[in-house]
């Protein structure tokens, strides 16, 4: 299995010990609702570890989540609401969003503020071997101090201190330094040797990786965005910390994803949220979407490419149900009257050979649609046995194991659901809110909801 190194600009041979994989990729600052863009990189990668598991590797996938920030204090103070309370209600929806669309790898979600001790402790070991220093506003890294910053970028040194991330401070040393620990005697802050405060961007992601993983493992990935200068601080951070090299042996990044054409903002009016999405398309067809086009190039959404993507969806689930259908049937062949077995060791040749090619998703969904475009006929015109069918079906369940979407479409449960039924489970969780159980009626909704019926209070 090949996939694309970032560091090195390369595709290179995936090695591991004992067929293990650590994993970690950076997770969202839970300020606001995510937005397609997540969605893109969190199912893309969802689809790799899937594809890793069937390969027969064992993954712990971990993924932060950025629970206290300068963006979500701001908004907290905007909505005059405690920072943690709003983090902590974007985090659930988040979560939520994930489930419905079928993202359920991620072992483990490490919220920063629940690993303040790990990110202090790690602070506290870059002051003492000369990597950082103390301020009145704060500890920072400083960045002359580590002489490959910027290694996984290849970006100049200089280009740093132009990010939105790195504030300028008269504190500093150097304009470019980064902030480890923000001094502030507002809540929420955390006491510290260096006084009340929170951590920087960068410091929780290696303080958390560093406590389940170690100071070096295997895979890190995110989007493109994040290159730098937040992966290569994380590199210099863990790397001076630990005195080990490398920290990851392999770096996989997503593509941007653009709205027709733009990038994705709210001052364009092009900011589309996953909630949103999921009321207009189903979360299998933007699976489809996303996984139509290799992670790591650019997507470009809009409503017209996702209905293409709905269509052809459409076509590859016809054919599953029809397949499905005619296994059913009694008055099949008893032998089959054209070469089932290689066409499906052609297609299972080329979907897997694609996704060895570092994942290559488009090349492998252009060989099911081969494949079910050949089966159509032989379904038309009564040729393949009840066995051969049966294979098919389970090729067809194995796609569906990696891929996160039904190529063979279950019944809708909303549709198969009686009147009665759906009345009398609205009619208990009306019971549960007039008894003010909300946390239990929420979860009930929640449910619901990744089945795709959306429940709305009024």
């Amino acid at each position: 299995m090949n996939i694309y190194n970032t560091m090195t600009r390369e595709k290179e041979e995936l090695k591991v010990k004992n067929n293990k994989i650590k994993l970690f990729v950076c997770g969202p600052t839970v300020y606001d609702y995510s937005h397609i863009g997540h969605a893109r990189t969190y199912i893309s990668f969802d689809v790799i570890v899937r594809y890793l598991k069937h390969e027969g590797y064992s993954v712990f996938y971990l993924q932060n989540i950025t629970d206290i920030d300068d963006k979500i204090i701001k908004r907290a103070k905007e909505r005059g609401e405690d920072p943690l309370e709003l983090s902590h209600r974007f985090e659930k929806e988040y979560l939520n969003d994930m489930k419905r669309l079928n993202v359920n790898n991620v072992n483990f979600y490490a919220r920063a503020t629940e690993h303040m001790d790990e990110i202090i402790n790690q602070v506290q070991t870059l002051i003492d071997k000369g990597y950082a220093y103390d301020t009145e506003s704060g500890v920072y890294f400083d960045v002359s101090a580590y002489e490959d910053f910027g290694k996984l970028s290849n970006r100049n040194l200089d280009d740093l201190q132009d990010n939105a991330r790195v504030q300028t401070d008269s504190n500093k040393r150097d304009p470019k330094d980064f902030a480890l620990w923000k001094k502030q005697g507002e809540e929420p802050y955390w006491e510290s040797p260096w006084g009340n405060g929170r951590p920087g961007w960068h410091i929780e992601d290696t303080a958390i990786t560093e406590a389940y993983f170690g100071p070096q493992y295997d895979v890190h990935g995110g989007g493109l965005d994040l290159i730098f200068p937040h992966h290569d601080a994380e590199i210099a951070q863990m790397e001076a910390a630990s005195g080990k090299k490398p920290l990851v042996q392999y770096w996989m990044h997503t593509g941007f994803l653009n709205v027709r054409g733009e990038k994705m903002s709210k001052s364009l009016g092009n900011f589309i949220t996953i909630k949103e999405l999921l009321e207009m398309f189903s979360p299998e067809v933007y699976r489809f979407f996303v996984l139509s086009t290799h992670y790591r190039s650019p997507i470009d959404f809009s409503e017209e490419i996702l209905k293409q993507a709905e269509n052809s969806l459409n076509r590859i689930q016809n054919t599953g149900k029809n397949v499905l259908e005619k296994y059913g049937e009694d008055d099949l062949p008893a032998e089959d009257k054209v070469d089932v077995l290689s066409m499906v060791n052609e297609f299972k040749n080329e979907f897997f050979d694609a996704m060895n090619n570092d994942f290559n998703t488009p090349i492998a969904l252009s060989s099911l649609f081969d494949f079910t475009h050949k089966l159509n006929k032989s379904l038309n015109d009564n040729a393949i046995s009840k066995d051969s069918l049966k294979i098919i079906l389970d090729t067809f369940e194995e796609v569906e194991d990696i891929l996160g979407f039904s190529v063979v479409p279950v019944n809708d449960l909303s549709s198969d659901l009686s009147d009665e039924l759906l009345t009398l489970i609205t009619d208990v969780r009306q019971e549960l809110r007039a008894k003010k159980e909300w946390d239990l009626a929420d979860k009930i909704r929640d449910e619901l909801a990744s089945l795709d019926i959306n429940l709305e209070d009024k």
